[in-house]
């Protein structure tokens, strides 16, 4: 089976399937996890926070380890990457579970996640054209939320009860994960490369960060789901806080419950976004970017819970038809020039970064005692500023190019 074969492959291959099942698997123990560390925390009376701290133990192996794992999922057949990777994060939260400290344990999972990524994205465009990309993704991203919204509840609940049932759980459903992954067909190597030497992995690397930023459309997609992601990030740590004060309500369970909200309303805006926009129609997905930004202060302000998940799933919703185009995006034009796993490892460097960022600033704000509502707020004015200003450059260069053209022609 050649790889021009595999590329114009069914939306419902075995390949596909198996990609879908493993992504299920691998992100619901992602997010379970998440909340059986904060569990874990809470439980050693850490400082609140060292919370938000989880995602810069998390992110920081994913910029680290940028200029190795692109080249390695496109030098390798991308199913046994995930394999490989699955195996790193059963290997986090197995030593989480043997008493490693959160905040190191999660960073292995980390490095397992930042091996992974670019390889779980990275074979879409080899099992599918690029007419069927959006579709595969916005599957991708179905999988991926419903797997959010199963793990944050699950593990929240298990995290209640005890901690050490919920690392258990997890652990086995990386192990499940791994198993799907012996199913992905063995893909040819995108772009093999003649040597793994660090000095020529960066600089591979680095060349080809400098031709993705110089093309439009692949700076856009990775400048627009940086913000998304990070203030997805940040909006996690948020909701932790914020339930007790606003809900109150002080167990796990709840802000987990919330994080599920949100994955709902990304998984019916990843719908949406498949039936209403392509590649040519990418600027479709700019209005529900910024609406984001404007939704989050007004969340902020709620205090029941029937008008917070609303709020949240409107936000989630939002994010979802913003989001899944904007990868799909960056997955063609990386598909075309430096190999879709050297593209998607390139945007996870920027999308964590702004993690890093984000809930580093959400953090220094729990620090200095600013009030949760107050926090919640600035932060949605902020991505209200940034994805504005991203869609306000986007269109007034398709503008200024749509006047140049007819120039051309008259």
């Amino acid at each position: 089976m050649t790889h021009s074969t595999i590329q114009n492959g069914s939306l419902v291959s075995r390949g596909m399937i198996a990609v879908l099942v493993a992504q299920f698997f691998s992100a619901l123990a992602d997010n379970a996890l998440l909340f059986a560390a904060i569990a874990m925390l809470k439980f050693m009376h850490a400082p609140d926070w060292q919370t938000p701290l989880l995602q810069e133990f998390f992110a920081v192996a994913f910029i680290l380890l940028a200029p190795f794992v692109g080249p390695f999922a496109d030098s390798w057949p991308k199913g046994r990457v995930m394999l490989a990777a699955n195996a790193m994060k059963f290997a986090g939260a197995i030593a989480m579970l043997l008493g490693l400290h959160p905040l190191l344990a999660y960073n292995l999972v980390g490095v397992g996640a930042a091996a992974y990524s670019p390889a779980k994205y990275g074979i879409l465009s080899e099992l599918v054209g690029a007419e069927k990309l959006v579709k595969a993704n916005s599957m991708m991203e179905g999988s991926t939320i419903v797997a959010i919204l199963l793990g944050a509840v699950l593990g929240g609940m298990l995290a209640d009860r005890s901690v050490n049932m919920a690392l258990s759980g997890v652990a086995a459903c990386y192990v499940i994960a791994g198993l799907a992954n012996l199913l992905i067909p063995k893909l040819p190597a995108a772009h093999p490369l003649a040597t793994f030497s660090p000095v020529a992995l960066v600089r591979d690397f680095w060349a080809a960060l400098i031709i993705l930023v110089k093309n439009p459309d692949a700076r856009f997609s990775m400048l627009g789901t940086s913000v998304f992601w990070g203030s997805g990030s940040t909006l996690r740590f948020l909701l932790v806080a914020w339930v007790p004060v606003a809900l109150l309500i002080s167990n796990n369970g709840m802000a987990a419950n919330l994080s599920g909200v949100v994955a709902i309303g990304i998984a019916l805006g990843a719908a949406a976004a498949a039936k209403f926009v392509n590649l040519k129609t990418i600027n479709r997905a700019l209005p529900a970017g910024i609406l984001i930004g404007l939704l989050i202060p007004v969340f902020a302000q709620a205090t029941s819970l029937p008008t917070a998940v609303v709020m949240l799933v409107l936000i989630g919703a939002c994010g979802g038809f913003y989001v899944v185009p904007l990868n799909a995006l960056l997955q063609e034009r990386g598909h075309e020039t430096v190999g879709a796993g050297h593209a998607i490892a390139i945007q996870n460097v920027f999308e964590n970064f702004a993690m890093i960022v984000m809930v580093g600033l959400y953090a220094l704000m729990v620090k200095a005692g600013m009030e949760v509502v107050a926090s919640a707020s600035l932060f949605g004015l902020v991505v209200f500023f940034a994805i504005g200003t991203l869609a306000w450059l986007r269109i007034s260069k398709a503008k200024a190019a749509g006047r140049l053209a007819e120039e051309a022609n008259s």
